[in-house]
């Protein structure tokens, strides 16, 4: 999967989505960093922006179960990407990020576009996650792109769990929500 996304300031950058490899897993955390630094500008969210990233075990997990891919550039280097994990017949994405200068030019999209077509072709029914539900970038985002608030009636136990968990990481109560986009 191939696009051209302008990059502010700079020409357009040709961009493809692929699975990750052993040799991205390293700089995984660079760019969920870089990508952090847009809750900065939250006030109650900005402790994101130095907090912990996804441990490079899960990467590795994921890229080793097919489930992480990246958004890379025409060089080959990588700018963003996508890491989840299968459970049961759907898709569970633990992480998507975007370096900071990318954002806003649909990479997000081209990785989600990349997970949901793979989840589909390996019989699964959906691709869900967890995320800020007013955060522009978060919960409106994905509406954009095909995903639905879950209703409290529709979360199992461990959907519960995961969003339990994220309050007591320090995220104000009632502002995380899980979503899913049924293929």
């Amino acid at each position: 999967m191939s696009s051209s996304i302008p990059v502010s300031g700079e020409t357009p950058l040709s961009i493809s989505v692929r699975l990750a490899r052993y040799e991205d897993v390293v700089l995984l955390p660079d760019i969920e960093r870089s990508a952090a630094q847009s809750f900065k500008t939250i006030p109650s969210l900005a402790w994101i922006a130095e907090g912990a990233c996804l441990p490079i075990e899960t990467h590795l997990a994921s890229l080793e179960a097919g489930t992480c891919w990246v958004a890379v550039t025409a060089q080959d280097r990588p700018i963003g990407f996508l890491t989840a994990e299968r459970m049961q017949d759907r898709l569970h994405i633990l992480e998507l990020s975007v370096e900071a200068k990318a954002q806003g030019h649909g990479v997000g999209k081209a990785l989600v576009a990349a997970a949901c077509q793979a989840a589909q072709k390996a019989g699964a029914r959906s691709v869900m996650l967890t995320t800020c539900r007013d955060v522009p970038w978060n919960g409106p985002f994905y509406c954009k792109i095909g995903f639905r608030y879950l209703a409290d009636a529709e979360l199992d136990s461990g959907l519960r769990a995961i969003l339990a968990e994220e309050e007591a990481c320090g995220f104000p109560p009632g502002t995380r929500c899980a979503m899913q986009r049924d293929l």
